[in-house]
This record gives C-alpha cells, sequence and structure tokens, in this order.
C-alpha cells in the first residue's frame, strides 16, 4: 500500500462520520513507518472530520504505527485498543482523545452512505404539435323549389 493510497484509506473511512458530538478540537497526527511510510494528520473541527497528508503541530495526540497495522483499523479488522495493548501502535499525548477514534469509526458505520447522483435522463425532444388541415365545410345543400 502507499501513502497516498492509506490517507485515501483515512479519508474515506473517517471524513463520513458525524462528529456533531465531539465539542472540542481534536487533532491525531498520524506517523506511519513501513512501506506507506509518512505522516497525515485527523481533525475534528466544529463537528466535522478531515483528514490530510500533513504534519500537524499543534496537535494533541502522536500515533505511530505500520502502514499494515493501520489500514487493517481503518478497515475494521483489528480493534484501536486491541492494536495499542499488543504494542501495534504507540500514542504519546491525550490518550482519551485518541479513543475518539473508537467513536469517530462508529459514526462512520452509522452514517448512510452517500449516494452518487444518478445520471439525469435527458428528455426526450418535444415533437412539434401535427398542425391540422382546416376542416373543409361541406357546401350547403340548396333547396329546390318545386
Amino acid at each position: 500500500m502507499t501513502y497516498e493510497e492509506l490517507v485515501k484509506l483515512a479519508k474515506k473511512t473517517y471524513e463520513k462520520a458525524d462528529a456533531s458530538a465531539v465539542k472540542e478540537h481534536v487533532a491525531i497526527q498520524f506517523n506511519v513507518t513501513g512501506e506507506a511510510e509518512g505522516a497525515f494528520y485527523l481533525e475534528v473541527k466544529d463537528g466535522k472530520v478531515s483528514v490530510e497528508p500533513y504534519e500537524y503541530y499543534d496537535r494533541d495526540v502522536i500515533v505511530t504505527a505500520e502502514d499494515t497495522v493501520l489500514a487493517q483499523i481503518a478497515n475494521g479488522k483489528l480493534g484501536l485498543e486491541a492494536a495499542y495493548l499488543s504494542g501495534k501502535i504507540k500514542a504519546e499525548g491525550n490518550l482519551k482523545k485518541a479513543l475518539l477514534l473508537k467513536e469517530l469509526k462508529a459514526a462512520a458505520k452509522k452514517a448512510p452512505a452517500k449516494k452518487e447522483a444518478a445520471p439525469k435522463k435527458e428528455a426526450a425532444p418535444k415533437k412539434e404539435a401535427a398542425k391540422k388541415a382546416p376542416a373543409k365545410k361541406a357546401p350547403a345543400k340548396k333547396e329546390e323549389n318545386k
């Protein structure tokens, strides 16, 4: 997995989450090791989640993990607590805020999938109304005088 693919997976997983219940600002930086080495951050601000491929210098938490471990967490194959307790991820800073990832993941699962707009069908071309030929009047019958 490349760095770009990992960031895209994190965006797909977390940005659809309803974070309206989170009243505080949260910034989590992920330091990725392995094939997709790099750093990206997840920020919760004003009830919205954003994931960007940059370092975040005023962060609350730094999470360090291998790319495969982060992918497993994002895909729901590995729990956040299990990864932390087994030493697969390391976290420094406000761990309470790091646990918001679990809540955001649950909120993302509940969020309705964004439906892609169905392609609009083109309207059938309008047909010109058929012009009616003027009605022919039958000649008036003449009365014959006898």
